[in-house]
């Protein structure tokens, strides 16, 4: 004859029951967060627009779009497939001036040729501008020049030109990238009024820390990738920025710019995302 289990007994066989459940959910849970930051968030692409008012800018370029697209990072993880789909993707917005952000490869300087390849199909009337990144530094700067030529895109480190339209004009520029090369800027500037309009494109937004002029307007940064991971879209725990969470994304106002740094379009290794979506960003030139 069985003995009846005492109240004791079975409040522990209850809990323990109740432990496997939990163990249980808690494995399910991992893998679904895995699947999502592994599978799906890396290749949700959001198109991020952002206006931007200011009466610098003439009324000739009031309602010019610019596209900007950094951190590509084609290579083990981030395939030409994609990069062909990104191309085909910006050129759907109708921009009139694409600018690109630097870090086009990741890993190896075998993927340079086939991601400009795929670059050069982008379309913009008023031209593609481009900086150098960390990475481009690190894998072939030279190989990554020539490709860019190649792909019909204007790098400008340490470079500038004036865009004109009916008469008006504004000026972009690009300075050289702040952990692998020489920044440059006052040559930039040295035409520019303060009621002129100036774009910087600095692949690494801890520049704009650098910057003790007032002619700079907006920059243009990468580099962060909205910190990739992050406690749902709040923190980061690892931005590669000195100034911590400052320049981990979204727009930023500083005492002498605003900027502008965008999540990026691919990944570093771990290939992972999480609250960090990759993006696309549509500028809207507005004058006020």
């Amino acid at each position: 004859m069985q003995p009846t289990p005492t109240v004791y007994q079975k409040s522990l066989k209850a809990q323990c029951v109740s432990m496997r459940k939990l163990f249980l959910l808690l494995c399910c849970s991992g893998i679904c967060l895995g699947i999502y930051a592994y599978l799906i968030e890396p290749r949700w692409m959001e198109v991020k627009k952002n206006v931007i008012e200011d009466s610098d800018i003439p009324t000739t370029f009031s309602g010019l779009n610019i596209i900007f697209i950094s951190d590509i990072h084609h290579g083990p993880y981030f395939s030409r497939e994609r990069v062909e789909r990104v191309v085909q993707e910006v050129n759907g917005l109708n921009p009139n001036i694409i600018i690109l952000g630097g870090d086009y490869v990741h890993r190896d300087s075998k993927y340079i040729d086939p991601c400009f390849e795929a670059l050069s199909g982008l379309k913009a009337p008023l031209g593609i501008y481009a900086v150098l990144g960390n990475h481009d530094n690190w894998e072939g700067t030279e190989q990554t020049k020539q490709a860019m030529q190649k792909a019909g895109v204007k790098l400008l480190d340490n470079e500038a030109m004036w865009l004109e339209v009916d008469g008006a004009r504004i000026k972009v520029g690009g300075s050289g990238d702040l952990w692998t090369e020489k920044q440059l800027l006052d040559p930039l500037l040295s035409d520019v009024d303060e009621s002129d309009y100036f774009i910087l494109i600095s692949h690494n937004p801890d520049f704009a820390e650098e910057l003790t002029s007032n002619k700079v307007d907006l920059m243009l940064s990468g580099h962060t990738h909205g910190g990739q991971v992050t406690m749902f879209g709040l923190w980061a725990p690892l931005v590669p920025s000195e100034h911590g969470q400052k320049y981990r994304t979204g727009l930023v106002e500083t005492e002498q710019t605003t900027v502008l740094i965008s999540n990026g379009v691919g990944t570093i290794t771990p290939p992972l995302r999480f609250f960090a979506r990759p993006q696309i960003n549509l500028i809207t030139l507005k004058t006020n």
